[in-house]
């Protein structure tokens, strides 16, 4: 007879647990952040192996009261990381309704401990870059730095809504984040330099909106200690910015800001560890070749004077230039590069 009341027991408490885990779904929030696909739930999966924390497979038992009733087992809530997450892009973004309450309380919300509402509160911050720049230009240097915050924050979801906020700013603000930019370069450079692609793309498409967004000159001068940097990744990835910032200098850009240290820093790269580096490296150099025959046209001729027994020919002003200003071994690598183009 006690076996028969155990087993019924045992049978309604997993009808019960069943139950709950099944209303627990029901209740899983959705939350609207940014574009592209979404590798949250992913995440999730892999939690317990980063030590974040781990979901319990099944419930507590229900406990038996004295009188031999059942206690019902508390209802199980659904766990913050199983929020599904959509995302958003920019040209799909609405204006806020409420831009002057949001605005009120964003920096609170940006520096909240719960992670989504940081991530709703990246995306107000998107929408009054687009739609309110002004209204948020007085809490520039505090947003940037509460961006920065979660770019380095390791959950992939809030980290990529950091990104394309940052990408947004940039359009809106421009060269008014210069003053700024250092630590949320770096971040940048570290986050698209890094093995996870969700983050990684995420992260390029930041530093191609940093690039297009800044001017190139005062862009050039806070990629350049980046070229050099240990981090042979990282390296590459400033010689790609560097390489998308001269080609937005024009011959004229090109002339001001100056031929022999931006040939010196192409010249550089041109045999790095990394394909990336070098590959960022040549079409660098081959913009140089080109805007330095635009600022010396009579450099693209060459005069050639034949005789049986004597040949002279004229020295090429860009093979000269690139001895005088760099080392022979370096020079040979640079003109080999421009030799293959021709």
């Amino acid at each position: 007879m006690s076996h028969t009341a155990l087993r019924n027991v045992n049978a309604l408490g997993l009808t019960e647990r069943r139950s709950n885990n099944n209303s627990g779904k029901k209740r899983a929030m959705k939350v609207v952040l940014l574009s592209g696909p979404n590798d949250e739930n992913l995440d999730f999966n892999r939690s317990t192996k980063n030590g974040d924390f781990q979901r319990p497979l099944v419930p507590n038992p229900p406990s038996l009261e004295s009188n031999g009733e059942i206690e019902e087992a508390p209802p199980i809530e659904p766990a913050t990381g199983c929020a599904e997450v959509e995302y958003v892009v920019s040209e799909d973004l609405k204006d806020l309704a409420d831009a002057d309450m949001q605005m009120t309380t964003l920096l609170e919300r940006l520096d909240s401990k719960e992670w989504l509402v940081v991530c709703a509160a990246l995306t107000h911050t998107r929408q009054l870059s687009i739609f309110h720049a002004d209204l948020l230009l007085p809490f520039l240097d505090a947003v940037v730095a509460l961006v920065i915050k979660s770019v380095k924050n390791p959950r992939s979801a809030l980290c990529k809504t950091a990104l394309m906020t940052s990408t947004d700013m940039f359009k809106a603000y421009q060269d008014q984040l210069l003053d700024l930019l250092d630590p949320l370069l770096l971040q940048l450079l570290l986050k698209a330099s890094q093995d996870k692609r969700f983050v990684c793309e995420e992260a390029e498409r930041t530093l191609t909106g940093m690039t297009t967004s800044i001017s190139p000159q005062p862009m050039l001068q806070k990629l350049q200690p980046y070229v050099s940097h240990r981090n042979p990744r990282v390296r590459a990835k400033a010689a790609m910015c560097m390489h998308n910032s001269v080609s937005r200098l024009g011959v004229d850009g090109i002339k001001q800001y100056g031929m022999e240290p931006l040939i010196q820093l192409a010249a550089a790269q041109l045999n790095d560890r990394l394909p990336e580096a070098r590959e960022a490296a040549r079409k660098l150099v081959l913009d140089l070749h080109t805007a330095y025959h635009k600022c010396h046209p009579d450099a693209e001729f060459m005069i050639d004077f034949s005789s049986d027994d004597l040949d002279f020919k004229q020295p090429d002003p860009w093979e000269m230039f690139c001895l005088s200003k760099l080392s022979p071994t370096t020079a040979q690598a640079v003109l080999r590069v421009t030799c293959i183009a021709t």
